[in-house]
């Protein structure tokens, strides 16, 4: 499943990352990739563990955190921190898929990424090319959302980043694990909320929308992994 989650980010929220952003200091995206993603990836990045990566993720997280249409799609269990990149001058990201498990810097702990994240921080009018290309089993779909939109599908998906020919392409990426591990049933248990989402905004409260919502917690009882 693929969703566009508009308006993660505020108008204002987005003028003042872009503007950290834009007088940050990059290095060489290859950096925090494997031997095969460093043969297609032309583009820079945030360092990984910089104080200004820490805060502008923070900020990112609390307002996903606030997002009920995004919580409800991904049913998120873990964060890996956002991370920040950058393309403008042709530079791109072939075809790859993103690697399934990634540490936890200072916790110990690994992280199974079942879905990725990607946060669009500059209006398309800005720059040209820099498409999100997805594959899937329905076929190839492009992604270029409004500044403060976002992303979400599942890590399982072919992707690459197009080469940006005009201006400059950034924004945020990130991976987590869903309490729900098959990309299967956490897309019915997303559509089973959202019908009851628009039963109960149509009819209010009733004996269907309860039954229906006991449903929906006991198929998420049953499936999770916390």
């Amino acid at each position: 499943m693929m969703l566009h989650v508009p308006e993660v980010l505020t108008a204002d929220e987005v003028r003042k990352v872009r503007a950290a952003l834009d007088a940050a200091d990059w290095v060489d995206g290859r950096e925090t990739v494997g031997a095969q993603g460093a043969q297609v990836k032309r583009n820079r990045q945030l360092p990984e563990h910089s104080a200004l990566a820490r805060e502008l993720g923070g900020t990112i997280l609390a307002a996903l955190a606030r997002n009920p249409l995004f919580f409800a799609a991904a049913l998120p269990l873990r964060f890996v921190p956002p991370l920040f990149n950058r393309y403008e001058g042709g530079e791109h990201y072939g075809f790859h898929i993103d690697g399934s498990v990634r540490a936890l810097q200072g916790t110990g702990q690994q992280l199974r990424t079942d879905l990725s994240c990607t946060l669009f921080l500059g209006d398309p009018r800005e720059y040209d090319g820099g498409e999100l290309e997805v594959v899937d089993t329905y076929g190839t779909h492009e992604v270029k959302l409004p500044a403060g939109d976002l992303i979400l599908y599942p890590s399982t998906s072919l992707h690459r980043v197009q080469p940006v020919t005009r201006g400059a392409r950034v924004c945020s990426f990130f991976w987590l694990q869903s309490m729900i591990r098959d990309d299967g049933r956490r897309s019915m248990l997303f559509e089973l909320d959202q019908t009851i989402q628009k039963l109960r905004a149509r009819h209010g409260e009733n004996e269907e929308t309860v039954a229906l919502t006991g449903h929906y917690h006991n198929l998420l009882r049953m499936w999770s992994e916390v």
